[in-house]
């Protein structure tokens, strides 16, 4: 049975092993290949996506934004988190996101507290909204989540802060 876009409450809370109760943020996201991108006078292109990059948990590849291929207003690449990995809880400040699951399934805590849950996979489009804290967190030990993600925002993380879970909002 698919779980799409379903609802659950939140049953546990994990603990990140981390002092502040902030997850820190693992961080060679400007490991940009310039000479990745071919520029063909109006249509850039990266073949097979560019080098990797991590961020907090996940696996990127290079993608397109203002610091490669100088868009104003948007971003994307592939993301891949490992099998049972998390992206440690974080907002997005000022931009939304769109992404769509390629492979693997996907469990979004959100809300104030991360207090709500929503359960994604393969097939499935999702939508964040500014402002909203969540923590994605792969739900196979075996198997990588990988998805398409879209950005309003030409500077991919330069606007994302860490979210403690405790935090009463």
């Amino acid at each position: 049975m698919s779980l799409g876009s379903k609802l659950l409450p939140l049953q546990k809370n994990r603990d990140h092993d981390v002092d502040s109760g902030i997850a820190v943020m693992k961080n060679d996201k400007d490991n940009i290949q310039l000479s990745a991108v071919e520029d063909h006078d109006g249509i850039l292109t990266i073949r097979g996506g560019g080098a990797r990059r991590d961020w907090n948990g996940i696996h990127y590849k290079q993608g397109m934004s203002a610091k490669n291929v100088g868009t104003n207003k948007l971003s994307a690449n592939i993301a891949a988190i490992p099998p049972g990995g998390v992206a440690y809880a974080h907002i997005h400040v000022g931009f939304e996101v769109i992404l769509y699951i390629l492979e693997g399934k996907v469990r979004h805590e959100f809300g104030p507290g991360l207090k709500q849950i929503v359960e994604n996979e393969a097939g499935d489009f999702i939508y964040i909204k500014p402002g909203v804290p969540h923590e994605v967190v792969n739900m196979s030990d075996t198997e990588p989540v990988v998805a398409f993600v879209a950005r309003s925002s030409a500077d991919e993380w330069d606007n994302i802060i860490p979210y403690d879970r405790s935090q009463k909002d």
